[in-house]
């Protein structure tokens, strides 16, 4: 195994956490942006009120995007376990 793969497989990796953590964090910065800028309109300042809409936001686009995330994770560990032989050899 040479410098070049431990490289690449660092790179593909990195790509594939990106894909996956993408979508939850945009959308709860998304959320959090509304609720921010709703409680600035109505100066209400309650801790719970920013949290609560993203938690239920992140389990809704989890839900929706599980199984693409999972999928992802699964052909990127095939493709790695399938690599094995070629990148010792």
């Amino acid at each position: 195994m040479t410098p070049d793969d431990v490289l690449d497989i660092g790179q593909q990796t990195l790509t594939v956490v990106t894909m996956i953590t993408a979508p939850p964090l945009l959308f709860a910065l998304t959320v959090g942006l509304i609720v921010g800028m709703f409680q600035a309109a109505t100066q209400i300042n309650e801790q719970t009120l920013s949290f609560i809409p993203k938690l239920f936001a992140l389990a809704a686009v989890i839900f929706m995007a599980g199984p693409w995330m999972l999928d992802l994770m699964l052909n990127f560990t095939t493709d790695l376990f399938q690599s094995i032989p070629n990148r010792i050899g």
